[in-house]
């Protein structure tokens, strides 16, 4: 097996968070080798508008092989001034941590839009983890 670099796209639909106070979390696959996260980029079907008090989270968790995992590899806070255009690419901001982009083979990997107070909507969308073999 060669352990050349390798470089491969997560990409996955996920849904709209309609209601402003809900939460979702969705599966966006699993590792399919050893690798180190690279970028996450989400692509909204809308535009996202950011806000002080109540607003969105969303986040890459690493689930682990066992699916307990709760190690952030990337998140963005769509608070007062973060905001999203639609259908173009939105960089979400990797974990400072090295060690929290490293992925073993068969990791799964969860998107996570939360709400924040009572939220602001998710519009859903398309969410590209670019993973590296180590």
């Amino acid at each position: 097996m060669t352990t050349a670099p390798y470089v491969q796209v997560i990409e996955r639909n996920v849904p709209a968070v309609s209601t402003a106070n809900a939460s979702d979390d969705t599966v966006l696959g699993q590792a399919p080798f050893d690798c180190t996260v690279t970028s996450v980029q989400y692509v909204p079907e809308a535009a996202i508008t950011g806000a002080a008090t109540n607003h969105r989270t969303v986040t890459v968790v690493n689930k682990g092989q066992a699916g307990s995992g709760s190690t952030t590899v990337a998140t963005l806070s769509f608070d007062s001034g973060v905001n999203a255009a639609a259908n173009d690419e939105r960089a979400i901001t990797l974990s400072g941590t090295a060690a929290n982009l490293d992925l073993t083979a068969g990791d799964t990997l969860q998107w996570r839009s939360i709400a924040v107070g009572t939220g602001i909507t998710d519009p859903g969308g398309v969410v590209r983890v670019t993973i590296s073999r180590r």
